[in-house]
């Protein structure tokens, strides 16, 4: 008898962990990261900018990686709301500083970051 209660003691407190187990990870799900900061020297290389360009481009991208940081703080629609008006914003803006070839390069590297952020 006494082998039996230990027994379904036993699965009992398995069949609790494994539940605790599988419940708990609902919850820690990794969130979204909301920085989009870029290293500076990287896009300078990359879209070939001159020390004008290269100024501009970093008082845009501060501005834009406030928006989406402010966006970060918003719930649901609201969110996905204000992140496309930042990007919009950000191509509107780049738009002017930037060429043909270099804009056309910025907007692909900005949309593999969204796209790997998940935004």
């Amino acid at each position: 008898m006494k082998k039996i209660v230990l027994s379904v003691v036993t699965m009992m407190m398995f069949a609790v962990s494994y539940a605790e187990t599988s419940e708990s990870n609902k919850f820690n799900r990794q969130p979204i990261n909301y920085d989009m900061s870029f290293d500076m020297h990287r896009l300078a290389v990359k879209l070939d900018l001159d020390a004008n360009q290269m100024e501009a481009v970093q008082v845009i991208q501060d501005c834009f990686n406030d928006e989406v940081q402010e966006a970060a703080t918003s719930r649901g629609l609201k969110r996905h709301h204000l992140i496309h008006q930042a990007v919009r914003k950000d191509a509107q803006q780049m738009r002017q500083v930037l060429n043909d070839k270099q804009y056309d390069t910025y907007m692909m590297l900005l949309g593999v970051t969204l796209r790997n952020k998940g935004l």
